[in-house]
């Protein structure tokens, strides 16, 4: 019954421990003997459900999914093989009966609080211990044909969310009223109604509308453009503020499909664009240009910065490229997937190859302090020959008559 009133692809068994064995493959070589996974996102990406559950991967031998609750919810979402526990106490017992306890452990020590550590020590019994977090986020980096279907999907939810845009933004309406319009849009096509993003104290809103000295705001968060939002309890997203003639409108959305998010930027503008805002843009598509023409798979993430950084030099926009003062970001690009924070980072310090499969959002912005900010972002799949974009949908600035 519950699957006549829910859409999503269901992810397939053989998927699933393909994933198991490519994370046993790396615990392997670190010297991990067996992998606890706790955090939902991982616990989704390994088991196809969110359910109060603990995932054991050992090395050697087949992966152990204790589900606490709900039983019957994790068995129709998950094609694994359950092990049914009335509380998580009951997990020790069971792997030291089938001699699993010895050796290192692997946890997500990225975000995995010291109380939960010490509960984790407790039920499942391990001395020794090692972070596993950068061998799931090195694994989840390659994308497989199931998880680029997903993605296309979200991408999908984008480009309608912006093309009803269109229709939305006028003068004189308010961010919070134009946010609200397109994110029921969104959720209408069936977007999964949040975004994740690792790391303590990180959250992220579906869209951030901006128009004017709102998208130039800086906030504690790391990204370019953040807007102000309506609280300081919640500092970030639109706010009551108005659309202005000639000023630009820039929203930046997330879709989100059976848990795969999307990140992409797209500027509107009643009237005509103020002349302080061309140029900028105008240097923004170039960048997206000449990254749809270079990037493919071999190429270095620091040479995709690089290329950007010129062209920005050259335009002598640097003061302004990717935030203003203290607010700006060190990137231009990061990986996305079941999370909006993912690998790998297009920055100039971070040196990654990359491989067919990985999928980053692309965002060349500007941002004038007391002005307001343009740019794009767009979705690339990496591929041999160039890279793919995630969505069709034009890149010019929109112009509302």
């Amino acid at each position: 019954m519950l699957e006549q009133v829910q859409a999503f692809d269901r992810v397939s068994k053989e998927e699933l421990l393909k994933r198991i064995d490519g994370l046993k493959g790396l615990m392997a070589k670190e010297g991990i003997d067996f992998g606890v996974v706790f955090e939902n996102v991982d616990k989704y990406y390994f088991t196809g459900t969110i359910q109060k559950s603990l995932l054991v991967i050992p090395v050697a031998g087949d992966p152990l999914f204790f589900v606490e609750k709900s039983v019957e919810r994790a068995a129709m979402e998950s094609p694994l093989d359950i092990i049914p526990i009335k509380s998580d106490k009951e997990i020790h017992q069971i792997l030291h009966d089938r001699g699993l306890l010895d050796g290192t452990a692997g946890l997500e020590l990225d975000v995995l609080p010291v109380s939960t550590f010490e509960r984790l020590k407790r039920v499942v019994g391990f001395d020794r211990y090692a972070d596993l977090a950068p061998l799931m986020r090195e694994l989840r980096m390659i994308k497989s044909p199931f998880e680029l279907t997903q993605i296309r999907k979200s991408g999908r939810m984008a480009s309608h969310v912006f093309e009803a845009a269109k229709h939305v933004v006028r003068e004189g309406v308010r961010e919070l009223d134009i946010e609200a319009a397109l994110v029921a849009e969104g959720r209408r096509l069936g977007h999964q109604g949040v975004l994740r993003m690792r790391g303590i104290n990180r959250e992220m809103n579906d869209m951030t509308v901006q128009s004017g000295f709102t998208g130039a705001i800086i906030s504690y968060a790391d990204v370019p453009i953040a807007g102000a939002g309506l609280t300081p309890a919640v500092p970030l997203g639109p706010t009551l503020k108005r659309v202005e003639r000639g000023i630009p409108v820039t929203i930046d959305y997330g879709g989100g499909y059976n848990g795969y998010v999307t990140d992409e930027t797209r500027v509107f503008v009643v009237g005509e664009l103020k002349e302080r805002f061309i140029k900028p843009y105008e240097c923004a598509l170039e960048i997206m240009e000449d990254a749809m023409a270079h990037v493919r798979e071999g190429v270095d993430t620091t040479d995709v910065f690089a290329r950007a950084y010129r062209i920005v030099e050259k335009a002598g926009l640097q003061d302004y490229f990717m935030g203003h003062g203290d607010g700006q970001v060190s990137f231009i690009g990061h990986g996305i997937g079941l999370e909006i924070n993912e690998l790998p980072v297009i920055t100039a310090r971070y040196k990654r190859v990359l491989r067919e499969g990985m999928v980053f959002a692309f965002e060349p912005k500007f941002v004038f302090p007391g002005e307001g900010a343009v740019g794009i972002e767009v979705d690339f799949i990496v591929r041999e020959e160039g890279v793919e974009r995630v969505t069709a949908d034009p890149l010019e600035i929109v112009c509302i008559p």
